[in-house]
């Protein structure tokens, strides 16, 4: 397979060799497509804004990095697959003043058993960056000013807004529009990083507190409840459309017959409450519809394109009753909060640094958990313009019998893109074909968690088939990282794929891969969430802690192991899994 032309493998570096795929798993949890890195990623997009982050914000000298202002040093890819400089973060980490590379590992890995450990050279060290840092702390624990991040905002949504007709524009057109959001996606790239960073510094000092005078279990839930989180947004919009369908009998009817064409047949329907309901899912789509899962690669469908994945997340949530509103558990977790908040205050009145510290730590923590979420919400918002002006170009090629189908364009390179629109690429289906396969035999291939020393080739990978788990027996427990405290029971429904969610009822504990937002919808049904990746500030922690479930990440082939069907208890405060009885028992 190595012969054919795909995305080529960031360069070994030697003095930075640990490369990991925790965290980008959730941003490319597949591999990219041509197209979706060229003009997203790479060439001056997401991956130098990255550069720009480390370089403008975060102290790095330049001479550190790749001489070529277009690369990353932080994020590339091997084998196909998108992977992470950990070297280098954990490098930052031992700049910042109050972090550390151990510090920096926990977040991203927790107790992950595979992690070299951390081996300190004097290049490591930059007075320059700590004291640049030390400026940057002051933003994150001071001032916490978001005016760049709400700019880019409102951005986000005046391009949104403002969406040209593309039908009407030419190929050419098309090609200059997807082009023109790369700079954009470049700047946002650079605010996400700079709140991602700023994200952990809160929740860290808050847990220090809090282990300092004896309630580490508290830590979790003072960042729990902290509203405005933008991922689960559409998780509230999603609820409310519920409550419409499981209160109209021609909704349910339509729903009773499945997911699959439900968008359509809803379109269809003369029933006044149906239309309606249509009106308000179309005003969702034009709000959320950026969403979907791999919502990062252009390649990807999104809620926009395929509405019936909305319509699977909404058609389980109807099930459920009232009670199980996402909003009532919010509230709770917001009292939760705001009571152990008072309690610790109370415990620091006699320490007035201490206290001054957590109280910069809470509003920390407010600002940029959910300032994190909102920067790649801002991102992504933009990621579906390019999308769709390309679904647009492909649509084209459909109509000329080139390629089966509108996202298949995406299996073309950002010069091949601009050569067919030219009319300089005559015939594209054996080469889409040719990339179509070589994409397929990727997906087969189960990329390394971790890498440290020289890229292997991807021929050497194993199969996914290939891996096995041990199945755990009643009363074994698998042991994972805790996400969202609470203790939940319920039936383990093992869904591999947020598009077909058909077996999850209300109650259920959800168990999965990995999340991204595109799976958020599906918390709200579940009573836990178990799974398989993920660490501190990973996607499943942050929306499950808003929605108020117990959730454990980094339950390492939880999928595997946990039988479909089982009975289970899930610990979010020791991240503990345990099977209580098998289906059937």
């Amino acid at each position: 397979m190595t012969s054919v032309r795909w995305i080529p493998d960031q360069p070994y570096r030697e003095h930075a060799p640990f490369l990991t795929r925790a965290n980008v798993g959730e941003v490319l949890p597949e591999p990219p497509s041509p197209a979706g890195w060229d003009l997203v990623f790479g060439k001056g997009g997401t991956v130098a804004g990255w550069r720009d982050c480390a370089i403008n914000r975060l102290g790095v000298d330049e001479s550190e990095l790749d001489p070529d202002p277009t690369a990353c040093d932080f994020i590339g890819i091997v084998g196909g697959y998108g992977y992470l400089n950990a070297s280098w973060i954990r490098i930052w980490g031992e700049r910042t003043p109050g972090m550390s590379a151990a510090a920096v590992d926990q977040s991203y890995f927790g107790d992950h058993p595979d992690v070299p450990p951390y081996v300190p050279e004097p290049w490591h060290e930059n007075p320059r960056t700590t004291a640049q840092m030390e400026r940057w702390l002051g933003w994150v624990m001071g001032t916490m000013d978001q005016s760049e991040l709400e700019a880019d905002r409102e951005l986000a949504y005046e391009i949104r807004r403002n969406r040209p007709d593309f039908r009407s524009m030419s190929d050419v057109e098309l090609g200059e529009y997807a082009r023109k959001m790369r700079p954009i996606c470049r700047r946002m790239f650079d605010q996400h990083i700079n709140q991602s960073g700023a994200s952990a510094i809160g929740p860290g000092a808050i847990a220090a507190v809090c282990e300092a005078i004896g309630h580490p279990e508290n830590a979790m839930r003072l960042i729990s409840g902290l509203g405005g989180v933008d991922s689960a947004a559409p998780s509230y919009a999603m609820w409310d459309m519920s409550r419409t369908v499981r209160n109209s009998p021609a909704l349910t009817g339509l729903f009773e017959s499945g997911p699959s064409g439900l968008t359509e047949r809803l379109r269809a329907s003369t029933d006044p409450e149906v239309q309606e309901f249509v009106k308000a899912l179309d005003e969702f789509l034009v709000e959320f519809g950026s969403r979907g899962p791999n919502e990062w690669d252009v390649f990807a469908e999104t809620w926009e394109t395929n509405p019936d994945l909305v319509l699977a997340a909404i058609d389980r949530m109807r099930l459920a009753r009232d009670e199980g509103s996402p909003k009532a558990h919010l509230a709770e977790r917001e009292a939760e909060r705001e009571r152990i908040t008072k309690e610790v205050r109370e415990a620091l009145s006699g320490d007035p640094d201490t206290l001054a510290q957590f109280d910069a730590a809470v509003r920390s923590a407010a600002t940029f958990v959910p300032g994190r979420e909102r920067s790649k919400t801002n991102i992504i918002r933009v990621i579906e313009e390019t999308r769709m002006a390309l679904r647009e170009l492909g649509r084209r090629q459909v109509e000329r019998g080139e390629i089966e189908r509108p996202q298949d364009i995406c299996f073309l390179f950002e010069d091949e893109l601009e050569e067919l629109a030219e009319g300089k690429l005559a015939s594209i289906r054996d080469l889409v074909k040719e990339r179509k396969d070589h994409y397929e035999w990727l997906h087969t291939l189960e990329p390394p968690f971790i890498i440290n020393g020289p890229l292997p080739s991807n021929t050497s990978w194993p199969k996914r088939a290939d891996h096995k788990a041990t199945v755990s027996k009643a009363g074994e427990t698998v042991q994972g990282v805790p996400g969202c405290p609470g203790t939940a029971r319920g039936i383990a429904r093992v869904v591999l794929d947020p598009s077909d969610p058909t077996v999850l009822e209300p109650g259920d504990i959800l168990v999965a891969p990995m999340t991204d937002p595109a799976w958020t919808p599906l918390f709200v049904p579940a009573a836990g969430v178990v799974v398989d990746v993920g660490a501190a500030l990973s996607h499943a922690i942050i929306v499950s802690r808003e929605l108020g479930i117990p959730c454990v990440v980094s339950a390492t082939d939880a999928t595997r192991k946990i039988p479909d069907g089982a009975l289970i208890e899930v610990n979010g405060d020791t991240g503990a899994v345990t099977v209580l009885e098998l289906p059937g028992s």
